[in-house]
C-alpha cells in the first residue's frame, strides 16, 4: 500500500512493494510482472513513477524488461533470498538507528533484541 504520509518517494515505495512480493515468493524467478501503465492504473500513480521504479529495479538486477515483450521477475537463483536479507538487513539498521537516537547502548539493545526473539519463539510454540 503506498502511503502520502511516507517521506520517501512513491517510486521507491513502488520497488519495496515489488522486491516484497517476490521475497515471500508472491511473484516467482521468470514470472511476468504487470505493466508499466496497468500497475500505474492500479495504484493510482503516473506512469513516470512507475517507469522510474521499473528502471531502478532493472538497475538492481531484481526484473528484467524486453521491449515489446514487458517486465518480469529476474531469473536469477536465490533472488528471493537476497531480497529478504536486504530487508532484514534495512530493519537492524533502522532498529540500531533509533537505538542510538534514545541513547541506548548496544549491549541493551541486542538484550532486547534477544528478549524479542524469545517471545516469538514462545509464540510460536503456543501454535503448534
Amino acid at each position: 500500500m503506498l502511503s502520502q504520509s511516507d517521506k520517501r518517494p512513491m517510486y521507491l515505495q513502488i520497488m519495496e512493494q515489488i522486491k516484497q512480493r517476490i521475497g515471500v515468493g508472491d511473484w516467482a524467478e521468470g514470472q511476468p510482472i504487470p505493466s508499466i501503465r496497468q500497475l500505474a492504473v492500479d495504484l493510482q500513480v503516473s506512469v513516470i513513477t512507475v517507469k522510474r521504479a521499473y528502471y531502478e529495479l532493472e538497475r538492481e538486477g531484481v526484473i528484467i524488461t524486453q521491449h515489446g515483450k514487458g517486465s518480469r521477475v529476474s531469473s536469477t537463483p536465490g533472488l528471493g533470498a537476497r531480497l529478504r536479507e536486504q530487508e532484514l538487513q534495512q530493519y537492524l539498521e533502522q532498529a540500531v538507528r533509533i537505538a542510538a537516537q534514545m541513547g541506548m547502548p548496544q549491549k541493551q539493545l541486542q538484550s532486547r533484541l534477544r528478549a524479542a526473539g524469545d517471545r516469538i519463539a514462545e509464540e510460536e510454540k503456543e501454535l503448534i
